[in-house]
């Protein structure tokens, strides 16, 4: 059973591994590095390093990878000691596909601060890429173990796309739920909880979760599409034309939108 498609909201998805929790959508320290910079001014290697590690976020979000590993490369020519610029190393490297020298840089990031609950996040959705399933469940355990670590929303998240990759639909479920119970409102866990449950037939449950999204600006073809094929399954022939008539009119040119018009709800 496949949970999660290649779709839009998986590019959110790396993103929000990208981010590293940053609230202005930029790398922010590890947490050891950040109690310690509350304490003393930080030196003038370090701020004219993190001004080369903003610059290589920037480049990488706007999907100039090249240039923000160049950009990265020379904030640790400057701070080699710089954790946060080894983890976002690793991020840039997962997305030029040199997972040795990505793992290497993830590596590096924890000697320097073993216990960044963000950088064990990372390194966890690197070894889910890998299908290495045992060792990123291990990764995700101790970043949500790390003290002061504020995205344990993103990790269960992220850990239930890992676990429905690897098989395990109920570990799955559980780590979703975990998800939703901490952020009700984000779309990647509401689409991919109600999906999961539509697979093993638990439509009444996958409903209530996937109204709450497409009842949002956020729905778009995929989960307007799900919508519809958990009504059809429940019977619920209002639902499904009101549902497919919205799907139509929002995405016309969207391969769901012609499979709703080919009724093709068993697809």
């Amino acid at each position: 059973m496949t949970v999660i498609r290649s779709w839009g909201w998986m590019l959110s998805v790396l993103l929000g591994v990208a981010l590293l929790s940053g609230c202005s959508g930029l790398p922010s320290a590890p947490s050891d590095e950040r109690a310690w910079l509350t304490q003393t001014e930080e030196p003038e290697t370090r701020r004219r390093a993190r001004v080369r590690l903003e610059l290589a976020a920037g480049y990488f979000e706007q999907g100039q990878t090249m240039v923000a590993l160049d950009e990265i490369n020379r904030a640790l020519v400057i701070d080699p000691r710089f954790a946060a610029a080894h983890n976002l190393r690793g991020l840039i490297l997962m997305g030029l596909n040199e997972p040795r020298l990505a793992e290497e840089s993830f590596q590096q990031a924890l000697r320097i601060s073993p216990r960044d609950g963000d950088t064990w996040h990372n390194l966890g959705w690197f070894y889910c890429q890998q299908e290495r399933f045992v060792q990123s469940a291990q990764a995700f355990d101790t970043a949500l173990q790390s003290p002061a670590y504020a995205s344990a929303a993103r990790t269960w998240m992220v850990q239930g796309i890992c676990q429905a990759r690897a098989g395990q639909f109920h570990e799955a479920e559980a780590s979703l739920s975990r998800a939703f119970q901490l952020d009700a409102s984000n779309p990647i866990t509401l689409y991919n909880l109600a999906l999961l449950l539509h697979k093993r037939d638990d439509n009444e449950r996958a409903r209530f979760y996937l109204r709450r999204l497409n009842n949002t600006d956020l729905a778009n073809a995929e989960s307007l599409w799900l919508g519809v094929k958990i009504e059809h399954r429940l019977r619920n022939q209002d639902a499904v034309q009101q549902l497919g008539r919205q799907l139509v009119r929002r995405f016309p040119d969207s391969r769901e939108a012609n499979a709703f018009e080919r009724g093709a709800f068993d697809e």
